[in-house]
């Protein structure tokens, strides 16, 4: 594989016309804005492009993101960088978008990473998906100037597999390249597959070498604080595997919060969920809007 990066931006578009109506969608070269709210601006960019070398085909990666209608690329705001659930094999972006349109409404940037899949029918480690993600993360960082946003606070967020990409950033071993970390200065978590090792979930695409995608295996002093989101029927991680990374992060000093959610199953955070005209998501939101209070990133 090879990789081809885009640093295209055009926003032209949004410093022109603060406050838009819906709209087509186009590429983010055309930098054409696409919001369902008057309150938050909602753009697509590339991050990446990756070659087959052996078909000659590429991809095309992306990254939806969403403000507020008075953002400025000289604003320095605080930014939530999402990777969506799905196994490492299935799913989409946009379930985070409504999560990204509540927290632009409160002032801040949010990003939403489309990364390669794994097949399904393969054992394959989840390598090309940890490598997108820190990819996209680093893309966001090393452009936070034209994005608006303080590189020094931007969360990573992700349910389910996508919760294990957004924990992985956090607590396995930086990787800088080009001076530009991956590492998030804290975790949005939301029923988080981070448990690989024997036992957990994911052991037969990481088997022996489970250490090196496991953060519950990674966990030291220098991660950032976390908060996590978990059902107690959840099928795919016990309450336990939950309690114990709290547990272990607060041993070596870091700030983990677990909120529990009695007879939830796998996915209940979902803002599409049907419980009871939303609660649930409602709750969970009101959590991470409070986790991010007590950081200083929103008022």
């Amino acid at each position: 594989m090879s990789h081809r990066h885009s640093f295209a931006f055009v926003f032209a578009a949004a410093l022109i016309c603060q406050s838009i109506g819906s709209g087509d969608r186009v590429s983010a070269q055309d930098a054409t804005l696409d919001t369902s709210s008057s309150d938050v601006v909602e753009d697509r960019f590339i991050y990446k492009t990756v070659e087959d070398e052996s078909s000659g085909k590429s991809t095309e990666l992306h990254v939806d993101w969403t403000r507020p209608a008075d953002w400025s690329a000289d604003d320095s705001r605080p930014a939530a960088v999402f990777f969506h659930g799905g196994g490492w094999t299935g799913g989409k972006p946009g379930q985070f978008a409504m999560h990204s349109k509540e927290l632009a409404g409160r002032g801040m940037v949010c990003f939403r990473v489309k990364y390669r899949l794994l097949d399904r029918k393969s054992k394959t480690p989840p390598d090309n998906c940890v490598e997108d993600a820190s990819d996209a993360f680093r893309y966001i960082r090393e452009n936070a100037n034209k994005f608006g946003i303080d590189p020094n606070r931007m969360a990573s967020g992700g349910g389910s597999a996508g919760g294990h990409l957004a924990a992985y950033l956090g607590t396995m071993d930086d990787q800088v390249v080009d001076g530009v970390s991956r590492k998030p200065a804290a975790m949005l978590l939301f029923n988080p597959v981070y448990d690989n090792g024997p036992g957990g979930w994911g052991t037969a695409r990481v088997g022996d070498e489970f250490a090196k995608y496991s953060p519950a295996h990674n966990i030291t002093k220098d991660d950032p604080p976390s908060i996590v989101f978990l059902g107690t029927k959840d099928n795919l991680i016990p309450v336990a595997t939950a309690e114990r990374f709290r547990d272990d992060c607060k041993e070596v000093g870091v700030r983990s919060e677990l909120h529990l959610y009695e007879g939830q199953p796998h996915g209940f955070f979902n803002a599409k969920k049907t419980d009871g005209g939303g609660k649930i998501y409602r709750d969970t939101m009101e959590k991470t809007v409070a986790f991010l209070k007590l950081l200083d990133w929103i008022e």
